[in-house]
C-alpha cells in the first residue's frame, strides 16, 4: 500500500498516510492529525526501486 506524505498549512506538521490508490483518489481532503485542519498539501517524496542484478 502506498504511503502519501502531507504538510499541514496551519501547524506545519508533516505526516504520512498509508492508503490504497483507490482510497487516495476517492477521498479529496485529508485532515492533519495534530490540529485537525483540512488545509494540507501533498509532499512528493523520493522512492527507491529494488531490482535484481543478473550476471
Amino acid at each position: 500500500m502506498p504511503s502519501y506524505e502531507f504538510k499541514c498549512n496551519k501547524c506545519k506538521k508533516k505526516f504520512s498516510l498509508q492508503l490504497s490508490i483507490s482510497d487516495y483518489t476517492q477521498k479529496k481532503s485529508f485532515a492533519c492529525p495534530k490540529c485537525k485542519s483540512k488545509s494540507v498539501d501533498r509532499i512528493f517524496s523520493g522512492f527507491t526501486a529494488v531490482t535484481s542484478k543478473k550476471s
